[in-house]
């Protein structure tokens, strides 16, 4: 405590503090809190106010062996930034704002506390700019956990993920150094070292900063919606709308149970449409969306504005975890060829589960060789069964996508929910993982007990 207080302007060891800091939005700890228990906890929180506190707190912890885990605004749901060893929790909440904005070159360069929705209002007021980022977390989210977690946003058909939109960073390592990556538009200068830390979940440095790439604002929309007769005709016209080279900012495909349920609208599977840009663009993505959903029933565009004003409210999840269901959400990505064969094994497996209720699925992120499938599962299990039924659910839906050759995580990350199966599911290359890690991070202290590496402070307690 003495040490770290000496190389950093901010730290506490209050137990209400230290509680809440180590908690995220993983569902499991949710139901755990509703118990008045906690996952795991930090010993003390550290809040340092400059990347240079940020690398003295690390190297301390790096010289003394503890593990420190970093993070901010804690939305994650994988239990990515609970303290599963104890140590210092890193907070960087305090590293907030944006440092300049090169309208010429459509550059942002933003510290990593920066919340979500600040930083898209500071751009639009300000410089008629957008990042494009909008995840359903976007007022809980910050920019590092974007970064740390390979984050996606509800336009991302048009923006892409956090990965295509992060120039360069900096990054403190475990030691102390301060490294920056990037910065050129383009460079072949080895590997790409940014690539290397985005999705690192804090295992292998802790992000001080980013260079993103923005947009000029949106100054034009267009809506649609459309339903079909199966999820799989629904897929192939989103796949014809990409391969034609239309990029529609959302494009949504709910199957008939989640589409009922939203909608409700029967049996039917809907495809929801809007884009955004240039009025010209526009235009032409959504005539081309329109001619591949020639022979689809149009639907009431209001849809659309019902998803948009309900799209972050997650309200519902509290009070189904308070009346004893157990729900969560699953999202994996894959090829066309691949995804409705993801669709019908992921749903079946979760159906099979004992106590599951309901388990469905939407499309909600598509790219020219693939999309994402984000499942929704939950059941109601007995009190004493709740965390065994979480267990089975997660791994007879995780084990049906990646026998169907789908990605573990499209988004959500890894976190200590995932890290059973990363082995698994990057095969010999994990041992690439492992070596960078052994590299970077010699004693291990950055966020041990994530992304399944190796830990030396024990086996986490889960699963």
């Amino acid at each position: 405590m003495r040490r770290l207080a000496d190389v950093c302007g901010e730290v506490t060891a209050d137990d209400r503090h230290v509680v809440e800091a180590s908690r995220d939005w993983w569902p499991l700890a949710m139901v755990w809190a509703l118990d008045g228990a906690v996952g795991a906890r930090a010993g003390v929180v550290a809040r340092p106010g400059s990347d240079r506190e940020v690398a003295d707190v690390l190297a301390a912890c790096h010289e003394a062996h503890v593990p420190v885990t970093a993070a901010a605004g804690r939305s994650g749901v994988c239990a990515g930034s609970v303290p599963v060893h104890g140590g210092v929790l890193l907070d960087l909440g305090g590293l907030g704002g944006v440092v300049d904005v090169d309208d010429t070159s459509l550059l942002v360069d933003v510290l990593p506390g920066t919340f979500g929705d600040w930083l898209e209002d500071h751009l639009r007021e300000h410089h008629e700019l957008t990042l494009g980022h909008w995840p359903q977390s976007m007022a809980l989210s910050t920019v590092g956990g974007w970064v740390a977690c390979r984050s996606a946003g509800q336009l991302s058909t048009r923006y892409g993920k956090i990965e295509d939109m992060v120039a360069g960073l900096d990054v403190a390592l475990a030691d102390g150094r301060i490294v920056r990556t990037g910065g050129a538009p383009r460079a072949a200068v080895g590997p790409d070292l940014t690539q290397l830390f985005v999705g690192s979940e804090g295992t292998l440095g802790v992000v001080t900063g980013a260079r993103l790439r923005l947009h000029p604002a949106p100054v034009a929309e267009r809506r649609a919606a459309y339903a079909f007769e199966s999820f799989l005709d629904g897929l192939d016209a989103c796949r014809r709308i990409l391969r034609r080279g239309a990029t529609p900012a959302v494009m949504r495909l709910y199957d008939d149970v989640e589409a009922d349920r939203n909608f409700g609208v029967g049996d039917r599977h809907v495809l929801l449409l809007l884009d955004e840009g240039d009025g010209h663009t526009v235009d032409a993505t959504m005539t081309v969306a329109g001619e591949v959903c020639d022979d689809a029933e149009p639907l009431d565009v209001d849809l659309v504005e019902r998803w948009l004003e309900h799209r972050n409210d997650v309200s519902a999840l509290e009070a189904l975890v308070r009346r004893g269901f157990v729900v969560d959400t699953m999202e994996v990505a894959a090829r066309w060829s691949a995804l409705p064969r993801v669709h019908e094994r992921v749903t079946e497996a979760l159906r099979r589960v004992e106590h599951t209720l309901v388990a469905s699925a939407h499309q909600s992120h598509a790219y020219t060789d693939g999309a994402c499938l984000y499942f929704t599962f939950g059941g109601r299990p007995p009190e004493e069964e709740r965390e065994r039924y979480y267990l089975a659910a997660w791994n007879a839906g995780t084990r049906a996508a990646l026998a169907e050759g789908a990605a573990l995580s499209h988004h959500h990350g890894v976190g200590l929910n995932r890290a059973r199966f990363v082995r698994e599911a990057l095969g010999p290359a994990f041992d690439v993982l492992v070596a960078a890690k052994a590299a970077l991070d010699p004693h291990g202290v950055l966020n041990p007990g994530k992304l399944g590496l190796p830990d030396p402070f024990g086996d986490p307690s889960w699963p």
